[in-house]
């Protein structure tokens, strides 16, 4: 283990530095060593230490305080000991201050030496153990970016993998924030369109004649402002996949045109007569229960039965809570990197705070809640204090209900619809779904009882 493991030592003195190596060679460790910092800094910018010594007085040049920072920017895990001659508090205070693993006084001991740097290759040990053991994990429960050891999902990733390269539509059903769409990209990534387009479109964000527009491009000249012809989203996917996101909100008239197109593969631009033929692979997914809406007349039959060849049904993230520790600690990694912040692990305290979280907007609320907490977060790791926000939402929540007694069901219906859009921070959309209406009918409401989303 000791031959993993490379020591640097920093001194101006060389009686000091030559001993010092050779008492940490003869424990069986490679040592290189350095007289002054700026020598350090390049040998620790050209190679990894485990450990490096560093001496607190070094004239002329940098002293070891400013060494061991400049070295910390280069390799910020890598452990630095402080040693000096001039022992007092202060000099203290400020190596462990400014980040100083231990700090030692000349004449050193061999033998405390000895099992300082055995005590910190251990943890260093550790650490490399654990980040093996973590990134098998991550792989192990990978699947095309997801991240799932839930049985129920594992059966979703073999579906992909069954049906990737087939040319049937698939029909992707799951709540707000589970990943839809990555699902659907896994799989086109999955099958023999892998190099063709993937093209996706929230049929949600557009109103009815724009969305047409989107979808099937339009001639010069077919309404006002369009001044040349332009492609639609099944033309620019051709030989490759669309992905439509909330299909389960397109108008009738569009519901009609989607199904010619999936019957025949072909379809009009707006303002066209010549019909263009496509090659593409549709899948489309909906936070909304369809069979419902094809119940109520609002979608549909023929449409449902034609998008629903292949039925993928993704768990909300509170059936499947064992995801959660390998998804926190995926964007724990990714977050810090993103926001340059120095955290690298979170308590269990916390991790046990998230399971038992409700999630109602599921992966992606806990995507965001994680960058919150990271963001107001000044540790390396991250605690259940860093989430008393969830703490917080949730029991306003439970304040927010009041049981029926003298309550219209006026004011019961105003309650449940302001503690539903509290729990979403307002969005209209996850508290419809939550409350099992649409979306125009929860606008209705909200307009209607005066309730403020914010």
């Amino acid at each position: 283990m000791k031959r993993q493991w490379k020591i640097l030592v920093v001194d101006d003195e060389e009686v000091m530095r030559e001993s010092l190596a050779a008492w940490l060679r003869e424990d069986g460790y490679t040592v290189d060593t350095a007289a002054s910092g700026a020598e350090a800094i390049r040998r620790v910018t050209a190679d990894d230490y485990a450990i490096c010594f560093v001496d607190l007085k070094m004239p002329p040049g940098i002293d070891g305080i400013e060494t061991m920072i400049e070295i910390q920017k280069i390799r910020l895990d890598m452990p630095v000991v402080i040693i000096t001659a001039y022992a007092t508090v202060d000099t203290a205070i400020t190596a462990m201050k400014e980040g100083a693993q231990e700090y030692i006084v000349k004449p050193c001991n061999p033998q405390e030496i000895s099992l300082l740097v055995e005590r910190i290759i251990r943890m260093k040990n550790l650490e490399r153990e654990n980040l093996l053991l973590r990134e098998r994990l991550e792989k192990q429960y990978t699947f095309y970016d997801i991240i799932s050891k839930n049985p129920k999902m594992a059966e979703i990733f073999e579906l992909i993998r069954d049906v990737a390269s087939l040319r049937s539509t698939v029909l992707i059903q799951g709540e707000s924030g589970t990943g839809k769409e990555m699902i659907a990209r896994a799989i086109h990534r999955s099958g023999d369109r892998v190099e063709q387009p993937f093209v996706a479109i929230s049929c949600a964000a557009l109103a009815e004649s724009l969305l047409e527009s989107e979808l099937f491009g339009h001639e010069r000249g077919a309404f006002t402002g369009a001044i040349e012809r332009k492609k639609g989203k099944f033309e620019l996917a051709d030989g490759g996949t669309l992905f439509l996101d909330e299909i389960g909100d397109i108008s009738p008239k569009l519901q009609a045109d989607l199904l010619r197109v999936l019957q025949e593969r072909s379809f009009f631009l707006v303002g066209g007569t010549e019909e263009v033929q496509v090659n593409v692979r549709v899948i489309a997914a909906t936070h909304a229960n369809l069979q419902e809406k094809v119940r109520a007349g609002e979608f549909r039959e023929d449409l449902f039965y034609r998008l629903n060849v292949i039925d993928v049904r993704i768990p909300p993230l509170r059936e499947r809570r064992e995801d959660v520790p390998l998804l926190v600690r995926h964007f724990i990694e990714r977050i810090a990197l993103e926001l340059g912040r120095e955290i690298t692990d979170i308590s269990e305290g916390a991790i046990r705070l998230l399971i038992d979280y409700d999630w109602p907007g599921n992966v992606r609320e806990l995507e965001n809640a994680l960058e919150r907490a990271m963001v107001s977060c000044r540790e390396r790791v991250l605690g259940a204090e860093n989430f008393s926000f969830l703490v917080a939402r949730a029991a306003e929540d439970e304040r927010g209900w009041t049981p029926p007694g003298t309550q219209t069901l006026a004011e019961l219906e105003r309650k449940a619809i302001e503690a539903t859009l509290r729990r979403t921070d307002g969005g209209v959309a996850e508290a419809a779904r939550i409350l099992g209406i649409d979306r125009s009918t929860l606008y209705d409401k909200i307009k209607k009882y005066g309730i403020k989303r914010g």
